[in-house]
């Protein structure tokens, strides 16, 4: 099958990418300022990003990556070392992070011919950080070779500690393995005949996409509206403009609520829903939720069918559609590559649970939090990467109960790096990077962590008392690194965390360390 080419946006994108590089490259690293290297590193982003579309889905329609050519734009255009665009308060590197050419060549595929450091430097400069946790603080962290695998530091790093939402990095690669980066997620409607007196019975089928939108600017999602409009134009021609409306939740299994209850930070999980279940206009983050997010999105539904003229006889029913049911239209999601980015970018919850159940689907398991936790450990089994100690009680990482070594975690950021890794490189390509996008948009933005912005990509963990931060770096030298760094102890200073995983991170951008 031939590989997708990049749509005329993005190929836009990449030959500015290309000016602003060959801008960067005249510069001798004496004249390189704060919005030369912040830019660089934006470009760098952006790069990878377009370069990876063949391989890892479709530009999110989100604009969740846009973000870094924003900032570099914005930057470049205003000449100065303002970094307010971004939420930071802005600082200056106190030394200049590697030039865009160099971060481009490594991140394109791991280049084994650049020095590696020597683990002695590395020890003098990462120990020191991880010994600021508080007393009684459990830390374990990983430093590897992204080209070979090797491990170049660690600490601990085969001890499996609760890892908060870095999960989501094991849920990613499940899902690219199992179900692939151009599966969709589809939601349907089929057709039962009438009985006697009572007209024919639609039902709207839930396939487990949670990013199905009810708004009218679907941005890319499977839109609800658009299932109306087919749903209502196929039953028009067939003469049908009367129907009963059930809703179809069968394809999960299990209890639909996360074991930490119900919480702003995740919708009830079912197979059925819309914009996640959100009360809100919101797309990321916590938010107020429905309490049958399934049945909402019915009732919406019956509204839209109505508006386009066909009537719907009585409300909504939970009723699982028969065997012989006849399909009348569908859409579906965009491709679990471009999904999986998102649940990266944003720590979407919701979405990793989706994915962690369409792991368990095509796994041959049950769709269920034990089921999806069972098929991410068989994949990641599959895949070669260690596992002592790891357990999976939800593909989000809001479950205490879940274990993860930084082993584990640096493995598998390792392999979708790999130049035979394409299928897992949306698994990189949506870390959220360090004051530009997603979680990571309002970090780095000062102190000893300003060497990171816009070289540090890394997917963050936090619980009270747990941090977590584990992604890729290219240091100085130009080699490509995975990195995480875990800890697990006392309710202490959350911001005071961050900071320390957020050093031990730009310590390593800013490591010439051969």
């Amino acid at each position: 099958m031939p590989e997708p080419k990049p749509s005329l946006h993005v190929r836009r994108l990449v030959e500015r990418s290309k000016a602003l590089l060959t801008a960067v490259r005249t510069l001798r690293p004496t004249e390189l300022g704060t919005w030369q290297v912040t830019t660089g590193a934006a470009v760098a982003g952006l790069a990878l990003a377009a370069g990876s579309l063949a391989i890892a889905g479709p530009w999110d329609a989100s604009g969740q990556r846009t973000a870094e050519r924003d900032r570099a734009e914005a930057l470049r255009s205003g000449g100065g070392a303002h970094h307010e665009a971004a939420g930071g308060s802005g600082a200056r590197a106190r030394k200049v992070p590697p030039r865009a050419p160099v971060v481009l060549d490594a991140l394109g595929v791991p280049d084994a011919r650049a020095p590696l450091p020597r683990r002695s430097v590395l020890a003098d400069r990462l120990g020191p950080l991880l010994k600021e946790a508080p007393p009684g603080t459990r830390t374990a962290a990983a430093v590897v070779d992204a080209a070979t695998g090797e491990l170049l530091w660690g600490k601990d790093p085969s001890d499996a500690l609760t890892p908060a939402s870095t999960t989501k990095v094991a849920t990613a690669v499940a899902a690219l393995t199992a179900a692939g980066p151009e599966h969709r997620i589809s939601t349907r409607t089929v057709l039962e005949p009438a009985a006697g007196k009572d007209p024919a019975r639609l039902v709207l089928v839930g396939g487990g996409d949670p990013t199905l939108t009810a708004r009218a600017d679907a941005r890319g999602n499977a839109s609800l509206h658009d299932l109306a409009d087919r749903t209502a134009r196929a039953l028009t021609k067939a003469g049908t403009r009367e129907v009963r409306l059930a809703y179809d939740t069968s394809l999960y299994a299990g209890p639909p609520v996360h074991p930490i209850g119900r919480n702003d930070n995740i919708a009830t999980v079912t197979a059925l829903m819309v914009d996640e279940g959100r009360l809100d206009d919101s797309s990321s983050g916590p938010a107020p939720r429905s309490a049958d997010p399934a049945k909402d999105a019915a009732e919406r539904f019956a509204d839209l069918l109505a508006d386009r003229g066909v009537e719907v006889k009585g409300g909504p029913a939970s009723r699982k559609a028969a065997g012989g049911a006849r399909e009348v239209a569908a859409v579906a999601s965009p491709p679990v590559a471009a999904l999986v980015e998102r649940m990266l970018t944003y720590s979407d919850n919701d979405l990793a649970e989706a994915l962690a159940r369409q792991t368990a689907i095509a796994a041959g398991r049950e769709a269920s939090f034990k089921g999806g936790g069972a098929a991410i450990k068989q994949e990641l089994d599959k895949a070669g990467v260690p596992l002592g100690g790891v357990r999976f009680a939800d593909g989000s990482g809001l479950a205490r109960a879940d274990r993860l070594s930084p082993g584990t975690l640096t493995a598998l950021l390792a392999r979708a790096a790999r130049p035979d890794g394409s299928a897992l490189r949306p698994a990189l390509t949506g870390l959220p990077v360090a004051g530009f996008t997603g979680t990571l948009r309002n970090r780095y933005s000062s102190g000893a962590g300003a060497e990171g912005t816009g070289l540090v990509r890394a997917k963050t963990g936090t619980l009270t008392g747990v941090h977590a931060l584990a992604g890729t770096v290219v240091d100085r030298d130009g080699r490509l690194l995975a990195f995480s760094f875990m800890t697990d102890g006392p309710a202490a200073d959350p911001a005071a965390a961050q900071s320390r995983l957020d050093r031990m991170a730009a310590a390593l951008v800013a490591c010439g360390c051969a």
